[in-house]
């Protein structure tokens, strides 16, 4: 469904790989989580002005609603009256949002099935090599990728039969301070080996930091409303995103964990940017425009 923006996410990731990261697989996820926040990133700033500006004209909404309560077709026109005179997309805040959904999906083709979206290796060939494993060395189950480049890369003796298809080269150096980004971590305490112990240091941090981002971005987040809805829905997220990142990380490889975490903590400082560059910034405007014009109206009242 997403393969459009999957195979570019893809060739990206490779490049990384093999050009920047010194061919360490979880380097190369960490520098392209700050490249693609990077690229959003004025978008991010965009959606803080927008919900900035919604908040600022809450009280002339108010009343719009107040005054067309009874007729739906005129709120609508003054509202988008106002939504103009202000500059304002009511849809802007959402972009970031809606971008991120592909770019999230694509990037779990990727890191599941890296010899399809990395190296172009097609399905036949990937189901081959995956029948040439054995039953019980098969270590990510439905993720053939995963399996075959973790069972070469610990038996490369055995790679002579399927080099034809399979080089070194794909295989990928999915050790990261001795977790396997390549491994789905386990909460199955009964039968957890060291390097499962290991493994659940990703959706722990992952929970964490999802947990420290989603409570320092909503302290600075302009009001929207005059109502008590914004303070149960930030209340909400504060506890739901970390819960959902939790569940979601058992359930996907590691790798897709470390961009979490990475992503987490790159918004953490996208927030701290914002709240130096832009937040107070743009209040220290609009007091001096407000300065100006108490003196404006001073001037000509004498």
């Amino acid at each position: 469904m997403f393969d459009f923006v999957a195979y570019p996410i893809g060739h990206l990731l490779r490049f990384i790989y093999e050009i920047l990261s010194f061919k360490n697989y979880g380097i190369a996820i960490i520098l392209l989580t700050v490249i693609i926040r990077t690229l959003l990133l004025p978008l991010y700033i965009k959606q803080y002005r927008s919900t900035s500006k919604m908040g600022e004209i809450q009280p002339k909404m108010k009343k719009l609603q107040e005054k067309y309560k009874n007729d739906s077709e005129k709120l609508n026109q003054h509202m988008m009256e106002l939504y103009r005179e202000n500059d304002i997309n009511p849809a802007g805040g959402c972009l970031p949002l809606v971008l991120q959904i592909p770019i999230l999906f694509s990037l779990y083709y990727v890191i599941s099935q890296p010899l399809k979206y990395m190296f172009g290796m097609n399905s036949s060939i990937i189901d081959k090599l995956f029948s040439t494993i054995p039953h019980n060395m098969i270590t990510v189950k439905n993720m053939h990728d995963l399996s075959i480049i973790n069972y070469y890369s610990n038996n490369m003796d055995k790679l002579h039969p399927v080099n034809s298809i399979l080089n070194k080269s794909q295989l990928l150096n999915m050790n990261f301070f001795g977790i396997n980004l390549g491994y789905i971590p386990s909460f199955n305490f009964h039968s957890m080996s060291a390097h499962d112990m290991t493994l659940m240091i990703i959706p722990v941090l992952a929970v964490v930091t999802t947990y420290i981002s989603v409570r320092y971005s909503s302290q600075d987040m302009p009001s929207t409303s005059e109502n008590k809805m914004q303070d149960s829905l930030q209340k909400n997220m504060l506890l739901l995103s970390p819960i959902m990142t939790g569940f979601i990380s058992f359930q996907v490889p590691a790798g897709m964990g470390l961009y979490w975490i990475i992503s987490n903590v790159y918004q953490i400082f996208q927030q701290m940017f914002m709240n130096k560059f832009i937040i107070k910034k743009e209040a220290n405007s609009n007091i001096k425009c407000k300065n100006k014009n108490k003196i404006s109206k001073i001037k000509k009242e004498y």
